[in-house]
């Protein structure tokens, strides 16, 4: 356990910023994706998902539109009306830009028939599941999980419960990122070598490479969303 001054984050000791510099430093990062953008409405037209796959497999090869208008004997203007939607390619030039490519030609329709799932769970409802390190008075419930995306990243979404039963949990470390919120409850949370007293409304968001997990349990019963982001092809 450590000390009472080790408590607050590493970061409450950093140097403060000059009062000339407060409104720089205030000033919030730009996002590099706008969270209320939305997708060309018509991706679900047979034409723009077909030409958002050709150009995608072109700069996956590292090869420019007239390298493979060469390849495939199309020329510059149609293959730029293909990759942008604006006609529609027949068979037999969907068969030279699947050799040229190197794909099989059903992959230019992947994304029109591709499903985007959701999973809607009630209040009070979710998948209690065991997890490493789940003991009496830990209760883990999964609030949804996708199996493939097109993101190709896994999210686990948990509701973490610890109730009076519960044991000092275990330090765990796994591939990703997490984001947790406390709900309800306190919690000294370790990351690393820093420890995070948080209370409801307390967000932390980490990478869990690095060892996590509540250092002290201050006021329960507990709760808190706790949602581990990783590639697919890790394990979470």
């Amino acid at each position: 356990m450590g000390s009472k001054a080790a408590l607050a984050p590493k970061a409450a000791n950093a140097p403060k910023a000059s009062k000339g510099k407060a409104t720089e430093r205030s000033r919030p990062a730009p996002l590099s994706q706008d969270p209320h953008a939305t997708r060309d409405m018509r991706e679900k037209v047979l034409e723009v998902a077909i030409g958002r796959e050709v150009r995608a497999f072109r700069k996956k090869l590292g090869i420019t539109v007239a390298d493979l208008a060469s390849a495939t004997n199309l020329s510059l203007g149609m293959l730029s009306k293909i990759e942008n939607g604006i006609t529609s390619p027949s068979l037999t030039t969907l068969q030279s830009l699947s050799r040229a490519l190197g794909v099989p030609l059903t992959d230019f329709f992947r994304r029109y028939e591709e499903d985007r799932n959701a999973v809607f769970v009630k209040a009070g409802g979710g998948v209690d599941v065991e997890r490493r390190g789940t003991r009496a008075g830990h209760q883990y419930t999964l609030l949804g999980h996708i199996e493939t995306n097109s993101a190709g990243v896994m999210v686990e979404p948990y509701l973490i419960t610890l109730t009076a039963d519960s044991d000092v949990f275990p330090t765990f470390q796994h591939d990703g990122m997490e984001f947790l919120y406390m709900l309800e409850g306190e919690v000294v949370y370790r990351h690393g070598n820093n420890l995070y007293p948080m209370k409801p409304g307390d967000s932390l968001f980490f990478d869990a490479d690095a060892p996590h997990g509540p250092e002290e349990l201050t006021q329960l019963p507990m709760r808190y969303l706790s949602i581990i982001c990783y590639p697919q092809n890790s394990a979470g």
